[in-house]
């Protein structure tokens, strides 16, 4: 759906997140999410009377909704199926953006969780609960692949934390080469835990 189809409230969670993971939670403001996705400014308290936190809160559990959602749209546009096949699926998803749009954005998760993880706020509950938004239909997908219950959800967090660390890699480089290497070096080890 077009940003524009969107009402005012979903377009500045989905602004939110967008500025998020270029600029992180502390240099996103609130005036900043209004502008970018063209909504009045008193719509802000209306839709958020939680303050910025709440913004940062719903934009980090859209995020991790979102990439939870494209694990399924991942395996789907895999003619074989396997977990090496699948990460490589999600690496590449950041290895054509960074090739088409160079290396300004990151995974607005882990920006808010680079921001917020000293504090006990809302932010960093958020950014837990999304990467479990994201590691439960991983985990899942895995399973489904053959990989036993009991190795599934482990593994599901070590691609999760894997692929995060390369985009950080890949971002503070500014080359794709943490992301292919990671897709070389830990598909072997995926596939093996779905062998019998």
């Amino acid at each position: 759906m077009a940003q524009t189809r969107r009402g005012p409230r979903e377009r500045m969670v989905f602004s939110a997140a967008q500025l998020i993971r270029r600029n992180g939670v502390t240099a996103t403001g609130m005036r900043e999410v209004a502008a970018h996705a063209d909504a009045p400014r008193g719509s802000l308290q209306h839709y958020f009377p939680g303050g910025k936190d709440q913004l940062v809160g719903e934009a980090v559990d859209w995020a991790g909704r979102y990439a939870g959602k494209r694990v399924a749209r991942f395996l789907a546009g895999l003619e074989e199926p396997t977990p090496s096949r699948l990460f490589a699926a999600m690496a590449a998803q950041w290895t054509d953006e960074y090739t088409a749009d160079g290396f300004a954005a990151g995974c607005p998760v882990a920006a808010a969780t680079v921001d917020c993880a000293s504090s006990g706020g809302a932010a960093r509950e958020a950014a837990a609960a999304a990467f479990a938004a994201w590691r439960a239909p991983l985990a899942a997908a895995l399973t489904g692949l053959g990989v036993p219950a009991a190795r599934a959800e482990p593994l599901a967090t070590l691609m999760i934390s894997t692929l995060e660390g390369a985009i950080l890699m890949a971002r503070a480089e500014r080359d794709v080469r943490p992301l292919t290497t990671v897709v070389r070096e830990l598909g072997p080890l995926l596939d093996a835990a779905a062998r019998p």
